[in-house]
């Protein structure tokens, strides 16, 4: 399968399958994260992998029951800095990056996902006993989609490219 291909397969997955995700997938994801391209290769972002979404439906409404949780998150002390100009932080970058990773590589595996930004990163941060360094910026509930289920209408409908110009 083409990239394009891939791409235009994968769509948010919000129901899931009971079947659990093989550990074999599980590292796959994570490799797949592992050699994601990061600002200056600092290499800062960090997962937490949770065995089941819903141990995180107090930080968020969107686990969607998923068998499985990813957790993506940068550490603000080893990501590169645009320290010359206006300071940006491209940790944030990085972690899209690695998660988007994830999920074109979910979907090659047969799996789902969907990125969820609606989340209370201080209980997340509570709950992972995470150091102030690390800064969560996507869960990504994972797992085999439920059965017969079927992007939304919305998933094709995009702009012309012309809108994508400046």
């Amino acid at each position: 399968m083409s990239f394009k291909d891939l791409a235009m397969k994968r769509f948010s997955v919000r129901s899931f399958s009971d079947k659990e995700v093989e550990e074999e997938k599980v590292d796959a994801l994570l490799e797949i994260a592992r050699i994601a391209p990061t600002a200056a290769n600092r290499q800062p972002v960090r997962i937490a992998v949770i065995k089941d979404a819903d141990t995180f439906s107090d930080c968020t409404k969107y686990t969607f029951h998923a068998p499985l949780l990813f957790v993506v998150c940068y550490d603000k002390g080893k990501s590169w800095k645009r320290n010359k100009f206006d300071g940006h932080d491209a940790g944030g970058i990085d972690a899209a990056i690695a998660a988007t990773h994830i999920m074109l590589e979910a979907a090659d595996l047969g799996l789902g996902t969907t990125w969820v930004g609606y989340f209370d990163p201080e209980l997340v941060r509570e709950k992972l006993s995470l150091p102030e360094s690390l800064v969560p910026v996507a869960l990504l509930p994972t797992g085999y989609p439920a059965e017969g289920l079927e992007p939304s209408a919305q998933h094709t409908d995009r702009k012309d490219k012309e809108s994508l110009l400046v």
